[in-house]
């Protein structure tokens, strides 16, 4: 946000350390330029300290040879700020900008979000054979564990479809290739990820368990630059031009290629020789910026990906036979745009405008036949789902001095969900054949309306600060034969902020939060409502929550930060689906009816241990326990516990997260990931009834019944080089993923054999990991 300006009534100093953005080591002897023309030299830990005014912000000026110009923005309230350079001039002497957290960007609050940027968010995201952000955001305190190969976690208890994704500004619908595995956000494509989970600005919504927000990088205005980056299962290939030194434009390219991994490992996985259509992603991403003065700046971004996959099973004995093909295709894409404005010193307006669409294709069929049991089953399944919308926003902040911030804002978003689902099959037994069918045709629309405002208080000396705030939101769902107006959602929110020390002893700050508030999102599974569901016209199409968040940070003088934060969320009006079987026509058909009467009592805490900006070593430790506990009172299906209160599928009791990145020379870089989970529910075998085959299983749920737990342990090592007058870098690195599944492997849900009554250990897996590990190796190389 643009200020003006003032005389000074008191100061304070603020620490400014400066790092290298890709290696986060120290830059020693960095000067910083203050906002009234003093200099101020980084010593060896690449920190000084800078005096500035208590009352406003100002712009600081850093700068060091051979890397590339910005600006520091420091904000009232704020004592520290961390600033992250990348190479990009040849070794002279010239200015650098780094923009500082506007309000609502990304920065780490307690008892709010908690964000990462700079090596901290690339090292852990580009481990792996995908680079994904969600791979460091899922490292976070309060994201239950989920596995390397899912980018949809559960954010403290809540339904992992639930998470809203935000990417600078702009509502992604589904953000995800291969139909969650990973995310469509590159590292390369990211400043910085801000995950909020607690109680956050009225600003956003659509939530009610947390808001992904990804702030796009900004290509350099001055300099142009590029980037390469081949591994073993991807390429990328990065573009950035300076426009006129105003702005830049960015271009990204990533292609997959995996089979040469997926035909060697068909050699020594049985698991793998299943592939029949080699996974692929294929994206393009644009990003450009422009400042036609200092009040006036534009951005754009845009990003097209296509992604698939096939499979062929064929399992054939002497007295069974089993085959089933699988094929995906999905196309997404966006293309956003922003205009920021500041019509005076004190006010900021950023109007955006956006479209996005889906499109995904799914086909398949399965034929088994049990000649023991005398049972065969033939069926097949076809899904198109087509998804458009539109979207803009307006923001309005104001600055109304001694403190205070006033902001407001509006938002419309239109979504057209255009689906196609076919199931049809047979199942015969003793030969009695019965046909099952289930079908889907919908082009529903839905408009959603929300508007905010609110305002932000900080005391002069910092020991106080609060925010409260009210939001609006509003879902107009219509179709063929039926509208649903929907039932508004008012939710206020409030948090306060304590200064109880300031540097006292080894403590550099403790802070206290506390926050309360209330949220709503509408659950996606309303997409596919028609007329034949018979759903009340005034239905509470949201659902809501109320959530309360109490937490604590302590900073340290030696570098290290601990936060601690506990929470209780009760969620009501929370719609859920249950399909019903009729049999009347002689076809088994069935039907989908939804209920909004479900809730979930949720409570936990989560904490977490760091340590950046250190020149040998740096990373987290964090630790999540969520009890989260449901109830469809409607349904009857054996793992919703009957309608009575029962643990969901995704829920996990403990997480445990380390990520440390060692540096003993400059020039190498050593990270380890370790993560102890505790397993997911599981269905408890009550009784197995026979003999004669075909043996029956019972089962029941039980809230002690769990999978095992997973340990997955990654490693990533990385070598960097420079010429000499500094303007190319390399980077060559071998990655080790899921290392410690040779030699132990989470027990799933076991499989059950209908011939012998027999159970024995599954193929299904206790987590979203593949049961062997992978080797990744790489270069890249930019300038």
């Amino acid at each position: 946000m643009l200020f003006c300006l003032l005389t000074p009534a008191f100061a304070r100093d603020v620490e400014i350390t400066v790092i290298d953005g890709d290696l986060s080591i120290p830059l020693e002897g960095a000067r910083i330029v203050s906002w009234d023309g003093g200099e101020k030299i980084c010593d060896e830990e690449g920190r000084a300290a800078v005096s500035v005014p208590e009352d406003r912000p100002v712009v600081l000026r850093v700068s060091y040879p051979g890397y590339a110009p910005g600006r520091v923005t420091v904000l009232p309230g704020a004592d520290a700020y961390t600033v992250e350079l990348s190479l990009a001039e040849p070794a002279e002497e010239r200015e650098l900008i780094v923009e500082a957290p506007r309000p609502g960007s990304s920065e780490t609050v307690s008892g709010r979000s908690v964000a990462i940027s700079g090596g901290n968010l690339t090292m852990p995201a580009e481990t792996g054979i995908i680079g994904d952000v969600m791979n460091a955001v899922k490292l976070l305190p309060g994201v239950g564990y989920v596995g390397g190969y899912m980018a949809m976690p559960s954010v403290r208890g809540g339904e992992p479809s639930d998470v809203t994704a935000v990417f600078d500004g702009f509502y992604v619908e589904r953000p995800y290739h291969w139909g969650g595995a990973f995310s469509i956000f590159d590292p390369k494509m990211a400043e910085s990820a801000q995950l909020s989970h607690g109680v956050f600005s009225t600003r956003y919504g659509h939530t009610v368990s947390g808001l992904l927000d990804i702030h796009a990088r900004r290509p350099s205005p001055e300099s142009a630059g590029v980037e390469l980056a081949v591994s073993t299962s991807a390429a990328n290939l990065n573009l950035s031009l300076p426009l006129g030194g105003k702005g830049g434009l960015a271009l990204m390219g990533k292609v997959t290629y995996w089979d040469p991994f997926v035909e060697t490992a068909k050699l020594f996985f049985e698991e793998v020789r299943y592939i029949s259509t080699t996974p692929f992603i294929r994206s393009g991403t644009l990003n450009a910026s422009y400042d036609f003065s200092t009040d006036l700046g534009f951005s754009l971004n845009g990003f097209f990906g296509n992604d698939g996959a096939g499979a062929y099973y064929d399992d054939n004995t002497s007295t069974s036979r089993y085959d089933a093909n699988f094929y995906w295709d999905n196309k997404i894409g966006f293309l956003s745009s922003g205009l920021g404005y500041s019509p005076d010193s004190r006010s900021f307006i950023k109007a955006s405008l956006g479209v996005g669409f889906l499109q995904t294709d799914m086909d398949g069929r399965v034929s088994s036949e049990n000649l023991a049991a005398t049972t065969e089953r033939d069926y097949s399944f076809f899904v198109r789902d087509r998804t458009v919308n539109f979207q803009g926003r307006v923001d309005y902040d104001r600055d109304l001095g001694n403190g205070f911030l006033f902001a407001a804002g509006a938002e419309e978003r239109y979504s057209r969900w255009d689906r196609i689902s076919t199931f049809r099959g047979t199942i015969t037994v003793a030969s009695t054949p019965e046909n099952r069918e289930r079908t889907l045709d919908v082009l529903n629309q839905g408009l959603f309306s929300s508007a905010y405002s609110l305002f932000e208080y900080r005391s002069a000396n910092r020991r106080f600060g609060m925010e409260a705030g009210i939001r609006g939101d509003h879902f107009l769902l219509t179709g063929k034969g039926y509208t649903l107006p929907g039932i508004p959602a008012v939710n206020p929110r409030v948090n306060f902020d304590f200064l109880l020390l300031e540097d006292s002893g080894s403590f550099e700050s403790i802070t206290m939060t506390a926050g309360t508030g209330f949220f709503s999102s509408v659950n996606s599974s309303l997409q596919n409502i028609s007329s034949t569901n018979n759903i009340n016209t005034y239905a509470p199409t949201q659902n809501r929550s109320w959530t309360t968040v109490a937490g604590t940070r302590i900073d340290f003088f030696a570098g290290f930060t601990f936060t601690f934060e506990t929470y209780f969320k009760y969620v009501f009006d929370r719609a859920y689906t249950i399909n019903d079987r009729d049999n009347t026509s002689g076809t088994v058909e069935y039907t989908t009816n939804y209920y909004f009467d479900g809730k979930a009592l949720i409570w936990g805490f989560d904490t977490m241990l760091q340590k950046f900006d250190s020149r040998y070593w740096n990373g987290w430790i964090s630790y999540s326990y969520i009890n989260a506990r449901y109830r469809d009172p409607k349904s009857e299906a054996l793992s919703r516990n009957e309608g009575d209160w029962y643990y969901p599928d995704f829920h996990r009791f403990h997480t445990l997260n380390l990520i440390v990145n060692y540096k003993p020379v400059k020039t190498l870089n050593l990270m380890t990931r370790l993560s102890l989970a505790s397993g997911i529910p599981l269905l408890k075998t009550t009784e197995i009834v026979g003999p004669p085959p075909p043996y029956e299983r019972i089962q029941a749920y039980d809230d002690n019944s769990r999978a095992g737990w997973v340990i997955p342990f990654d490693i990533k090592l990385s070598f960097f080089s420079f010429n000499k007058n500094g303007k190319a870098k390399r980077e060559l690195y071998l990655s080790f993923e899921n290392l410690l599944s040779l030699v132990y492997r989470a027990e799933g849900a076991k499989d059950f054999d209908e011939n012998t009554g027999r159970e024995t250990p599954g193929n299904s897996l206790a987590s979203y990991d593949l049961p062997i590990p992978l080797i990744t190796f790489g270069i890249k190389w930019s300038y």
